[in-house]
């Protein structure tokens, strides 16, 4: 049975379902994110280990140590590269982090904060949410 959230990578050899509607959607400015997203910035919502099914492909895994010190798994589609989520998060175990644009239909998904804005570029204006200069507590 088909889950209420679907996502794939840009090819769509990797998909993936999660029930879970995303209460902490977050536009992450940290230099991390800025690498990993090839952009300004990210935006990733958390999602229970136990509600996420890989249900096609074999996604790859880069293992990755944060500024925080702190490792994780960014997993990407070895066929288009697209990155789709990360996992094994030390910061938060049993939590799947689903990058935005990998969704299937994201448009009732919006961002609820924007955090490690200390490192938001200057042509970057601010959404009209809470900012964390850094990690909200």
């Amino acid at each position: 049975m088909t889950k209420k959230h679907t996502a794939r990578c840009a090819c769509g050899a990797t998909t993936f379902e999660f029930d879970t509607d995303p209460t902490f959607v977050a536009v992450c400015h940290c230099l991390d994110c800025k690498k990993a997203s090839g952009g300004e910035a990210a935006t990733f919502f958390g999602v229970p280990e136990e509600d996420f099914t890989l249900t096609g492909g074999r996604p790859r895994a880069f293992h990755y140590i944060a500024r925080s010190g702190k490792g994780l798994d960014r997993n990407f589609c070895p066929d288009c590269g697209a990155r789709v989520f990360s996992s094994n998060l030390e910061s938060f175990p049993g939590t799947v982090f689903v990058t935005l644009g990998s969704l299937d239909d994201p448009a009732g998904i919006r961002p609820m904060l924007e955090m490690f804005t200390a490192r938001r570029l200057g042509w970057a204006p601010p959404l009209d949410l809470p900012q964390f200069e850094y990690m909200p507590e």
